[in-house]
């Protein structure tokens, strides 16, 4: 890891490393690894303060590709591994680089509570519906009825959505993007490095060689305008072309798709509001899915609430002024204590 001197801004080639990057060709992670690498410099981020973690798949060679410090750990154990190097040096912006696999089948429950504690990382789920780097068997992402390697007669399983798990675990900052979408993906790294807090971001990545197009509503010019709408921030849910513009209303409780015009306004709309204090809002929208919906690209939430690396360091203080610095032989040697005889130890 070479390092600049600070005076010399930083750029996207800085935070590469010497490493070869191994991806299938189209694979959608060289785009999302062009897209860190050029987010970075603009957080203030440098090489010495920022750290990779991840676990098992085909997302998780990132670390070897960043010129960051990095750690691959085992399979389904990155936010773990993330919780200690966070909780071991602050000052450290910690990401994590899992996959639908990696962090929702057997990581999922180390997702869970990494998100529910609020822990200040920044985890990155890249979702292809698919286990590639084992080729080809369904994820939990999958949906249900596809045909793969592992179930020849479609999926019965019900898939996981992320979104409306992350959600749920009541993240403080979740967001959604596409691995075809640089611009809008760049904006939506630098807010989860912006973010105290755990930021959970999932986005969208083809896999050509197994799930080839999984994605393709969301991504081709011809159709992405009326499958997607993108979250903005105290304005209403808008989409379609130019000519034909459609938005999302409330019935009741549920959403529904509407056209624009003949007495239905933007202001009949659902308003979009990242930072409400209650989920329900953002987890409506997270129920939202193609082909019934148009797909929700965007921020679903963002609030402040304190974190779990700022509430321990505050009971260690709280600890240290009221108890004084201790030992471990006092550790050991403090509370109740007895002795076991050779004759109990037999008993």
């Amino acid at each position: 890891m070479s390092v600049k001197s600070q005076d010399t801004p930083l750029t996207a080639k800085d935070f590469g490393s010497d490493q070869e990057v191994r991806w299938c060709p189209g694979c959608g992670d060289y785009a999302i690894l062009s897209a860190v690498k050029k987010a970075l410099p603009e957080t203030g981020a440098t090489l010495e303060n920022t750290v990779f973690v991840s676990g098992i798949g085909c997302s998780s060679r990132f670390p070897y590709y960043m010129g960051t410090y990095g750690l691959h750990g085992i399979h389904g154990r990155a936010m773990a591994i993330a919780t200690g190097v966070k909780l071991a040096n602050p000052e450290l912006q910690v990401w994590v680089v899992t996959g639908d696999g990696d962090g929702f089948s057997i990581g999922g429950n180390h997702m869970l509570h990494a998100i529910r504690r609020n822990v200040d990382i920044n985890i990155l789920l890249f979702n292809n519906e698919i286990y590639g780097l084992t080729k080809g068997q369904y994820s939990p992402t999958s949906p249900k009825g596809q045909r793969t390697k592992s179930s020849p007669y479609g999926s019965i399983d019900y898939p996981i959505h992320p979104i409306s798990v992350a959600i749920g675990a009541e993240a403080s900052f979740v967001a959604r993007t596409v691995d075809r979408n640089l611009k809008h993906m760049g904006e939506v790294l630098k807010r989860a490095a912006e973010h105290k807090g755990t930021s959970f971001v999932e986005i969208y990545q083809n896999c050509p060689i197994f799930n080839d197009g999984a994605f393709s509503y969301a991504t081709e010019k011809e159709t992405k305008d009326d499958t997607t709408v993108y979250l903005e921030h105290n304005k209403p849910l808008v989409f379609g072309p130019d000519n034909a513009r459609k938005g999302i209303r409330l019935n009741g409780l549920d959403p529904e798709v509407v056209d624009l015009g003949d007495g239905v306004r933007e202001d009949d709309l659902l308003f979009h509001d990242e930072a409400a204090e209650q989920p329900s809002l953002a987890y409506l929208l997270s129920r939202m899915h193609h082909p019934q919906f148009p797909e929700p690209i965007g921020v679903f939430r963002a609030v402040d609430r304190p974190t779990y690396d700022a509430m321990l360091f505050e009971q260690e203080r709280q600890a240290f002024e009221k108890q004084g610095e201790g030992t471990l032989e006092k550790l050991f040697d403090d509370g109740e204590t007895w002795t076991v005889t050779e004759e109990e130890a037999h008993s």
